[in-house]
């Protein structure tokens, strides 16, 4: 895995029907491998910044690059093979799919793509050792707690190595001793993996642990670290 630099040069974004712009001329810029907290009050656009990097949601002007490739913005099959070929995503929600395994959870992203290789169990099972759940991977989502389905599902957004890994409150709905523990985990997996992480957190204590962070406000973001 790679990290890619992420570039957002002068992003114009308005909701239909609000009375201000979410971003009016953002600009960021990302170093490759950098772990990236990105804070801010609600409503400010921290959650619509990750859904334009991915591709996700449109913006009226300016350009998002990761790595020299644009993000495709306005056509669907472009953003998700976009998305496929770079994208790593974990929510405050894991939305694990309740009829399959951990393990079989873990590669359903690489049974999308059409590329299941016997490699890849070997890697999934990698990736359950690194977050601490070595031997679960037979278990059923039901059967495990808030935290280890936290786990699961921030390994399951790096299984495809993808060079942006983008996190959207993964701890929020935690307590904060499991919130603590789970981002150690995500500190672990970004350490070994190193790809380009933006993480849209409310607790400040855990992103004083980042390397960065971004502070989202209008009229423009502000940049504390």
């Amino acid at each position: 895995m790679t990290g890619m630099a992420l570039a957002v040069r002068n992003l114009h974004k308005t909701y239909p029907g609000a009375e201000h712009p979410v971003f009016d001329g953002f600009d960021l810029e990302v170093e490759p491998g950098t772990l990236c907290a990105i804070v801010g009050v609600s409503g400010v656009g921290k959650t619509t910044l990750l859904n334009c990097v991915a591709g996700l949601d449109h913006w009226e002007s300016g350009s998002i690059s990761a790595g020299g490739h644009e993000v495709p913005m306005g056509r669907p099959e472009a953003s998700a093979l976009f998305r496929r070929a770079h994208v790593g995503l974990a929510f405050q929600q894991p939305h694990l799919l309740p009829e399959f395994t951990v393990e079989e959870n873990l590669l359903m992203p690489i049974r999308i793509g059409g590329d299941l290789q016997p490699a890849h169990q070997a890697w999934v099972r990698e990736l359950l050792d690194t977050v601490g759940l070595s031997g679960l991977g037979g278990r059923m989502p039901n059967t495990l707690s808030g935290g280890q389905a936290a786990r699961v599902g921030l390994a399951r957004a790096l299984v495809r190595r993808p060079g942006l890994w983008l996190l959207d409150e993964p701890t929020g709905n935690l307590d904060p001793a499991t919130a603590l523990e789970v981002f150690d985990f995500l500190l672990r997996l970004h350490a070994e993996l190193r790809p380009t992480t933006l993480l849209v957190t409310h607790n400040m204590a855990l992103a004083e642990r980042c390397e960065r962070i971004v502070r989202l406000g209008p009229p423009v973001s502000v940049e504390t670290r």
